[in-house]
């Protein structure tokens, strides 16, 4: 009796719930609309997605409302329903008739914010997204630099229900970068960071530089630059902790990266895994490379490396669907093993390729740096290393890949997005030092008309000499990959007071540069001079022999194999260059050789070793004599201890240079040794040089004595500019020498 009970209760209640359901969901018969002048009834009604002959309920007006706001057309909403009639009564929001941003002069700032702000001239206005639109534009303004920038904003409001918007922005100052700070377990001094990353702490020459001013994109770009050049100097694990700016003396900015380098880990044992039908013997270099890297620290442009000698014997062998992938495990606490896997990939054709956001660089610069193209095999080796060629042109701030695969017409499209940045540059340096000052400026473009072109001048000028150049390079001439470059160049050598004599030369070069096989370049140029040679009452006999007027043609070639872990503060590696001067006319048919060899490498203690040697040759190959202007002078930089040009032959009181010129250099830099001060390298080196050889006259003194030195150099990043200064000792001379225990320099290139 109880269930039975029960049962009638719930079949009531639910009798009831549905009666009254359906009393409160009536039909709309009729739309009434009302306050609306710019939005017609059809729109309002389209924009409410109901309709006649639909049930409505207190919900459904609710709904109503909510979309009716979504719009953005309309200030107020009211919605009612009765004896079976819709009402909606709308206020309408005003209309913008014009939006003006005052206080900021560059129109391309003014143009950026219009794009990403809400609000638009002649849409509707809507007062709560003015707060948001400030956000917006102050977020931009932070983007160059001006991070104390202000906004007050203006609504005036019109007649005709239209309003007038007025941004009055207060830029203030710049927000400068004054200091960037290493902090933590960070191994490296801190000038050796900051030469890593891409801001800059603002110094009075660097007028126009961008990388002075915060930006927090710039910033977190700088994270990865530092874990990257900690990875590849062996710290497998280093974690970037934190980075922020912080305002410091109401003005500036000081950005802080905080550092854990964690262990340096070095390579241990390697494994290469092959598909069943490769032949092992064609990858028998890579054995040899595995040897070589054994307990070398770690570095990803190491693993690189080996990725680079499989795409070889893959593009070799024709093996073109190939994919390689790597593993790496941490044992005996700081070594690392590296398994690489080599399978065949599905065969796959480029059907397209798509580039995006090149506003001002030709599409015909990217495309030539790609490996393959439209209708190609896809090959994931080819296809990286075109995206790596593209990053390589330096044009881009970003250069993003993606693809789109048809698993059924077995095709990709390869999409390529860039972000262009800034090409322009200017720089200047100034130095003094025992041999006297210098200063230097300099203009550049490097994407000339789109075309990735770069030309520029630049003026130096120091105590005996002043040179003025043009240059002008096209990295992909005629969509080869040679480039072609030429130039223009204006020098003057004031050297009556030094050694009797005095030069003008004017003349112009044009040239080619490309990468004849893998590392090796060929660089042959062709130059055209005019010379003028002056001399003083005090000059030799057979100076005053040389004076006049001359004429040369000559075809300059170099040719460098360059396996160097990187080209800016090497650690491993070697480069060799041959370089040589051809004279095709001249008015003394002089033959100029050259080789410059250095090779670095890294202890286990982090100390970096170099070796280096150089030879040079001067010889007339006709019997006139060698021209004083091209003769040997041991450069300054391969034999300290010595005055420059002070060695060697001497024509009475003034030295000559020699036919034949050659150096031998061992240095080390022992990082870590003034824990105290930032930025302080020192390194022990020796030098041992000489110049010889005189073909002009038999009565001059051309002792052939090798001179060396040994001494200790400290290199310190002064807020001024590098500061060099070094100590040496003679070790080996000639009485007619002139020696220098201490050298200094200090000044800056930017």
């Amino acid at each position: 009796m109880f269930q039975n009970t029960k049962r009638i209760i719930l079949r009531s209640l639910l009798i009831i719930f549905f009666y009254l359901n359906t009393s409160q969901a009536e039909v709309i018969k009729k739309f009434q609309i009302s306050g609306n002048d710019r939005i017609s009834n059809e729109t309002l009604i389209l924009f409410s997605e109901v309709k006649i002959g639909e049930n409505i309920n207190e919900n459904n007006l609710n709904e109503i409302i909510k979309k009716l706001y979504e719009t953005s057309f309309f200030e107020d909403i009211k919605v009612e329903f009765e004896n079976n009639i819709l009402f909606i009564n709308v206020s309408e929001n005003p209309l913008i008739q014009s939006l003006v941003i005052e206080g900021i002069k560059k129109k391309s700032v003014v143009e950026n914010i219009k794009k990403i702000i809400n609000q638009k001239e002649k849409s509707s206005f809507v007062k709560n997204k003015i707060k948001e639109d400030q956000n917006r534009m102050l977020n931009i303004l932070k983007a160059n630099g001006y991070y104390f920038a202000k906004i007050d904003t203006k609504i005036k409001n019109n007649d005709n229900n239209t309003v007038d918007i007025i941004y009055n922005v207060q830029l203030g100052d710049k927000a400068v970068i004054k200091n960037i700070k290493f902090v933590g377990n960070k191994v490296f001094k801190d000038n050796k960071l900051r030469k890593v990353i891409a801001s800059e702490e603002a110094r009075f020459w660097k007028i126009i530089s961008q990388k002075k001013t915060l930006d927090i994109q710039r910033i977190m770009f700088d994270e990865k630059l530092l874990k990257n050049f900690y990875r590849n100097s062996g710290y497998f694990n280093v974690i970037i902790n934190s980075s922020y700016a912080q305002v410091i003396e109401n003005k500036y900015f000081e950005i802080i990266f905080n550092i854990d380098a964690g262990k340096k880990y070095y390579f241990n044992n390697f494994e290469l895994n092959l598909p069943d039908e490769y032949d092992k013997n064609d990858f028998i270099k890579l054995t040899e490379l595995f040897d070589k890297l054994k307990f070398k620290p770690y570095s990803f442009n190491r693993i690189e490396k080996i990725l680079d000698q499989i795409d070889e014997v893959a593009l070799n062998k024709n093996y073109e669907f190939v994919s390689a992938t790597y593993n790496e495990s941490i044992v005996d606490d700081n070594k690392i093993n590296l398994i690489i896997n080599l399978k065949d990939t599905e065969k796959f054709y480029v059907e397209k390729v798509n580039i995006f956001g090149n506003n001002i660089t030709s599409e015909r610069v990217i495309r030539n740096k790609l490996l393959t193209d439209e209708g190609d095999p896809y090959n994931e080796i080819l296809v990286n290393k075109s995206y790596n060629n593209i990053r390589g042109l330096g044009l881009f701030k970003s250069v993003e890949t993606d693809e789109d695969t048809n698993d059924i017409k077995k095709t990709k499209v390869l999409n390529i997005k860039v972000e262009e940045k800034p090409t322009g540059e200017i720089f200047a340096g100034a130095g003094t030092g025992t041999n006297g000052s210098s200063l230097s400026f300099g203009v550049s473009e490097n994407n000339y008309l789109g075309e990735g072109i770069k030309l520029g001048t630049n003026f130096s000028v120091t105590d005996d000499t002043i040179r003025l150049k043009f240059f002008m390079n096209e990295p992909n001439f005629k969509n080869t990959e040679k480039s072609f470059n030429r130039g223009f160049q204006r020098s003057e050598n004031d050297f009556l007071t030094k050694y009797g004599y005095k030069t003008e030369k004017t003349g112009y070069n044009f040239g080619t540069s490309y990468e004849q096989f893998d590392d090796i370049f060929f660089s042959p140029t062709f130059s055209n001079y005019y010379e003028k040679i002056t001399t003083n009452s005090n000059a030799s006999s057979q100076k005053k022999k040389q004076e006049g007027n001359y004429l040369d043609f000559l075809l300059n070639y170099d040719l460098t194999l360059n396996k160097l872990n990187q080209n800016f503060n090497p650690s491993d590696g070697f480069k060799f260059k041959f370089s040589q001067e051809l004279p095709i006319y001249s008015d003394d048919y002089t033959l100029i050789n050259s080789i410059d060899y250095t090779n670095y490498f890294q202890t286990s203690g982090g100390a970096i070793f170099s070796v280096g040697a150089y030879l040079s040759t001067a010889n007339s190959i006709t019997s006139e004599d060698a021209r004083i202007t091209k003769r040997i002078f041991i450069p300054s930089r391969k034999l300290r201890g010595f005055e420059p040009g002070k060695i060697g032959p001497k024509d009475g009181n003034d030295y000559i240079g020699g036919n034949y010129g050659t150096s031998f250099n061992i240095a080390s830099t022992l990082p870590g040794i003034f824990t105290e001060v930032q930025d302080l390298d020192l390194s022990f080196f020796f030098d041992a040089a000489n110049v010889w050889g005189v073909d002009y006259s038999s009565t001059i003194d051309e002792n052939s004595k090798i001179r060396s030195a040994t001494g200790v150099a400290l290199d310190w990043f002064t807020p001024i500019g590098p500061l060099s200064i070094s100590y040496s000792l003679p070790i080996t001379k000639n009485s007619t020498d002139v020696t220098e225990t201490v050298r200094f320099n200090i000044g800056t290139t930017f």
